[in-house]
């Protein structure tokens, strides 16, 4: 029973390795485009920016040191994934980046915007209960 009990957790341990190592591809894939500066905002995206008062310039140079939340890699309109950033005052911001399906670039800014306190822990890592 124990062998079983390991060898399952050893079995999630790689699949959580799998997983997080497709999420750096996409997310290196996009970092590379944004480098390049071949950069494409969303109508949403623009919308959620001025919404919630972040600045462009702020989530450009946040991306550098950006933390992967989540992976869409099944996204109808392409893969993406769920960032945090920092602006430059500090605040957090939550970022969809993305590329569109079938296509090498641009990275897309799907949208942006500052997490709520009550839906996300103390980090801003992961989603509450």
């Amino acid at each position: 029973m124990f062998s079983i009990f390991v060898n399952m957790q050893i079995i999630t341990l790689i699949a959580v390795v799998l997983q997080n190592d497709i999420m750096r591809d996409i997310w290196y894939k996009i970092l590379g485009l944004i480098q390049q500066k071949d950069v494409l905002i969303s109508e949403h995206g623009y919308d959620e920016l001025v919404a919630d008062d972040i600045a462009v310039p702020d989530v450009m140079a946040g991306t550098g040191d950006a933390y992967v939340i989540e992976e869409y890699p099944e996204f109808p309109k392409g893969s993406c994934v769920l960032v945090l950033q920092y602006d430059k005052g500090g605040s957090a911001i939550h970022a969809v980046w993305g590329i569109p399906k079938g296509l090498s670039s641009p990275a897309v800014l799907v949208t942006a915007y500052r997490p709520d306190p009550a839906k996300w822990t103390d980090d801003f890592k992961r989603r509450k209960p």
